[in-house]
């Protein structure tokens, strides 16, 4: 009897010791989890362009003579028709004067021989004049009508090159720094004399260059419109529509030229800029999108970890594309919409974990 009772007393024993022994099973480890976003997105690239205004003007000098006056301030913008230059009019107002005395000469010649020529026609028929005398009277208003026309033409030369002597402005525009100070002679009958540039900036173009196989876009209206911002301002967008695209393939580079236009009244936008341009090539209906910082990279490339039904924790390999709205990453394969991915403790996880999931 008392062997029994100590048999038993250590059996009971051993069950104690076991029971201690045993180690607690674990408690599922809470983690976030949330299911991809399902919408309509536009895949773009980027691209380098830059940016060029409308019309780069020459201001030049025409004519011979002393700048007298400088009407603008380097950089500033003007409007069209502005006076921008003076040259020295003195020696051309003076030819125009004796070029319009010409003209009144050779009219006033011309009246003399019309009224000459009238006379001896109604004495003709006398024979108060010989047929010979009538035919230099006629040949007499043939030449003044030409010298009146020579005469007429010398005045509207003459007006043209003192009109030179005033430059104006040819458009609404932003002048470049002058070339030529006040008081400076310049040659500018032979060979014109730049002396300033007009940049006509009111109206924008951007151009950038893409591969011959990236313009799924050509042809599509909804496509049409280009953004882009400025290199190392990328807070501000623009956008600009495409006018021109390049009937031709450049052999050395493989690429097209793509030209862009944008009203640019303000004038904030530089011609010359450096600019990021974002053209769209492609429309995803129902595109998946997960969060790019819950994507992990191991060998095999892109992985997250998603909990199943049973909320255990499986590795899955994705196939992702485009970063879309800086934060979201289209996935075209390996996870569906309904499911559920972790979206943080990527280290503290792995493959079989039995985990409490908390919707984000």
């Amino acid at each position: 009897m008392k062997k029994t009772i100590i048999a038993l007393a250590l059996i009971i024993l051993c069950a104690c010791q076991k029971r201690e022994d045993a180690p607690l099973q674990a408690e599922a480890m809470p983690v976030e989890v949330t299911q991809p976003v399902v919408k309509e997105v536009m895949l773009t690239r980027k691209y380098p362009g830059y940016l060029d205004s409308d019309a780069t003007i020459p201001i030049v000098g025409r004519v011979n003579g002393v700048i007298k006056s400088r009407n603008f301030t380097d950089g500033g913008r003007v409007k069209k028709n502005d006076l921008l230059f003076v040259i020295e009019p003195a020696l051309y107002e003076y030819a125009a004067a004796q070029a319009e005395a010409a003209l009144r000469t050779a009219e006033a010649e011309l009246e003399y021989a019309k009224s000459n020529y009238e006379r001896m026609e109604a004495a003709i028929g006398s024979n108060a004049v010989s047929q010979i005398e009538l035919l230099q009277a006629k040949s007499r208003v043939e030449s003044s009508t030409a010298a009146v026309e020579n005469a007429r033409a010398a005045l509207n030369s003459a007006k043209t090159r003192l009109g030179y002597c005033y430059i104006k402005a040819p458009s609404d525009g932003v002048v470049g720094l002058h070339s030529h100070p006040v008081g400076a002679y310049i040659a500018g009958e032979m060979s014109p004399v730049e002396l300033c540039r007009l940049y006509k900036d009111n109206i924008m173009y951007l151009y950038f260059n893409i591969s011959d196989n990236s313009l799924p876009f050509a042809g599509s209206d909804s496509l049409a419109t280009v953004t882009f911002t400025l290199a190392g301002d990328d807070e501000t967008h623009y956008s600009a529509n495409i006018d021109y695209i390049a009937p031709d393939v450049n052999l050395s580079t493989g690429t097209m030229q793509i030209r862009a236009r944008l009203e640019n009244e303000n004038g904030s936008l530089k011609p010359g800029s450096y600019i990021n341009v974002v053209l769209p090539y492609k429309r995803i209906d129902n595109a998946v999108l997960i969060n790019d910082a819950s994507i992990g990279t191991d060998q095999l490339g892109k992985f997250i970890y998603v909990v199943n039904d049973s909320n255990y924790v499986e590795y899955r390999r994705i196939i992702v594309d485009e970063l879309v709205d800086d934060t979201l990453r289209l996935v075209t394969e390996g996870v569906a919409p309904d499911e559920r991915y972790i979206t943080k403790a990527l280290l503290k996880v792995r493959n079989g974990m039995k985990v409490t999931p908390i919707m984000e």
